[in-house]
């Protein structure tokens, strides 16, 4: 793994790759330069500084699993308004350096170890593909079983990598051609009935999306102990 570093301390990064998710999301991969290891679910702090010493921070996600190249994945959806969103989307470039500060968060964590269900509202996502990411790249994915609520196809963050017996896609307000479920909102029949012995749910999205879920799957049967959830800005969930 990645030599230890202090985690809460700001550090260079270099953009080594720019991946267009959907029209309105694109993954950055950063080059850190003082590799640290992440958990799946963690994330970064991505600081900007202008001429005149003003800044400007926000939080990203780590989409890529655990791994030992020093480099990690972080995606960002594009929000109204958002001086950080907007720069990485406008004007960052590979090759360019950017201010972060991670891996943070020691709650909303998996370590790959012990079944989990997984549940994305729209970005919510993001956090979530690093512990599907884990899963598979550790030859274990019957280990989680992800469920992602999403608008419309074209909103579908990872939509080529996503396709496999463990992933679910629910899609709220417009489902692609063949589709088995039509448009609706996540329903307590797209989770699993109840928890496997030692599972852990994590729940990720915007607050309404979150508690939401929050409800089905107390109502499904998980005790809410069981239950992780991790609450963010708007996302392309409905």
């Amino acid at each position: 793994m990645p030599s230890p570093a202090v985690p809460t301390a700001w550090q260079a990064a270099t953009v080594v790759a720019i991946t267009d998710e959907t029209s309105r999301a694109k993954t950055f991969r950063l080059r850190l330069e003082r590799p640290v290891a992440h958990l799946a679910g963690q994330h970064y702090v991505v600081r900007l500084t202008a001429p005149d010493g003003y800044t400007a921070s926000r939080s990203y996600s780590v989409a890529s699993a655990p791994d030992a190249s020093g480099e990690v994945d972080l995606t960002v959806e594009r929000l109204a308004g958002g001086e950080v969103s907007g720069f990485l989307h406008d004007v960052a470039e590979v090759g360019d350096e950017l201010e972060v500060r991670g891996p943070l968060g020691g709650w909303f964590v998996w370590d790959g170890s012990t079944p989990a269900v997984l549940v994305g509202g729209g970005s919510g996502v993001v956090p979530l593909m690093a512990m599907l990411r884990l899963a598979r790249a550790s030859g274990r994915p019957d280990l989680v079983r992800l469920v992602v609520s999403v608008r419309s196809p074209d909103d579908l963050l990872y939509a080529a990598e996503l396709a496999g017996p463990e992933v679910t896609v629910v899609y709220t307000r417009r489902s692609p051609a063949g589709a088995p479920r039509p448009p609706g909102r996540l329903a307590a029949a797209d989770l699993p009935a109840r928890p496997a012995p030692g599972a852990t749910a994590y729940v990720c999205g915007s607050a309404g999306f979150a508690d939401a879920a929050t409800d089905l799957l107390i109502a499904s049967g998980w005790p809410a102990t069981s239950i992780r959830v991790e609450r963010f800005g708007p996302t392309a969930s409905a």
